[in-house]
């Protein structure tokens, strides 16, 4: 677990559910815009060695969605044990969303947090619970195009056009020709390291896949709040699956910027902020 900061006496933590893929820094965006008094932690799946060896192999490795929840609940008693018990907030980012929804409902109902916040999160429902396969090119080439833009510091959407792309060495050359025209990439990035990050992005999308395909979600016991990106993993569903899983209410939301910067941009960290720290 990585403190950003305390919570003042009484007042709210949020535990945010970081899943990789940017590093646990992009969280301090959110911790700068909460209310003074509130404190944030990050319970970062980085000190789980097994689910990054998962993303490297598609053999079965006993990682499931509940042993990770399970290791997410050990973290959170631990930081509460022995205080008094103010109240408490979970964020969840991307596939954080669905370990920490799995989390809370592990935990006894005097544990649970307020809400779930769930940032640009796909439920783990059957609409989503689909074979590898149904990744197609042009998909995949948009979301890594996001994750690339967001590592580099630069927005490709105007640059880079996915939808025609079925091909993905084509559509590689593309993306590095945008990156570099847009100043993600110097000139001189070669083919075969562009190809070997997008590789490593997709194993851990895959894995992730993997790992919902065997999780049947209950009911959410706290009442659930999504906030998609304007340009999210998913626009068309407005969302993202949780409706059938919001037994307690879902409010809808939504912050500036992509999957990925939504995490990294202040105006976008105002929303969520306003979304978690709120009593």
């Amino acid at each position: 677990m990585r403190r950003h900061r305390q919570a003042a006496p009484g007042a709210t933590t949020v535990y945010a559910v970081h899943p990789g893929a940017l590093p646990v820094g992009v969280w301090g965006r959110l911790a700068d815009a909460l209310p003074r008094d509130t404190g944030l932690a990050v319970l970062d799946l980085a000190g789980v060695p097994a689910y990054f060896e998962a993303a490297l192999s598609s053999d079965d490795t006993g990682l499931s969605v509940a042993s990770l929840a399970d290791r997410l609940t050990a973290a959170y008693r631990a930081d509460r044990e022995g205080a008094p018990q103010p109240p408490a907030v979970f964020v969840g980012w991307s596939f954080g969303g669905v370990l920490a929804h799995a989390a809370i409902e592990r935990l006894a109902p005097e544990e649970r947090p307020d809400r779930l916040v769930l940032v640009d999160s796909i439920a783990p429902v059957d609409a989503y619970q689909q074979p590898d396969n149904a990744l197609d090119v042009p998909l995949l080439l948009r979301w890594f195009a996001m994750y690339l833009g967001a590592k580099r510091g630069h927005d490709l959407s105007t640059c880079f056009d996915s939808t025609r792309m079925d091909d993905l060495d084509t559509g590689l050359v593309h993306l590095l020709d945008a990156a570099v025209r847009c100043g993600a990439l110097p000139p001189d990035t070669p083919l075969p390291g562009l190809r070997k990050l997008y590789d490593t992005y997709v194993e851990g999308l895959l894995r992730n896949n993997r790992l919902t395909a065997g999780h049947q979600p209950p009911a959410s016991s706290v009442p659930l709040v999504l906030i998609k990106a304007e340009r999210s993993l998913i626009p068309q569903d407005k969302t993202l699956g949780w409706t059938e899983l919001a037994r307690h209410g879902l409010s809808l939301h939504t912050a500036p910027g992509d999957h990925y910067t939504m995490l990294t941009r202040p105006d976008a960290a105002d929303v969520i902020a306003e979304l978690s720290g709120r009593r």
